[in-house]
């Protein structure tokens, strides 16, 4: 809980790089939560969990995009 707090942080920031750095916080705060939903059996948590991780992962790819096609006005 701690990592996806500290991720919650990193991305309110109003430095770019920590921004950044907070979709993997995030990802990494997924992959934890995860491994507890297996642990203790709790399929709703993992099945959260996947869908948090993808929605991250769509926005560390839009961001990637944004950043090579220069839309990215920070």
């Amino acid at each position: 809980m701690a990592i996806t707090a500290y991720a919650s942080w990193l991305v309110a920031s109003q430095s770019k790089a920590k921004r950044e750095s907070g979709f993997w916080w995030f990802l990494g705060g997924n992959v934890l939560w995860f491994a507890w939903g297996v642990h203790d059996g709790a399929y709703a948590l993992i099945a959260l969990q996947i869908c948090l991780a993808a929605l991250n992962i769509r926005a560390a790819r839009k961001n990637e995009k944004a950043k090579k096609d220069g839309g990215d006005h920070d």
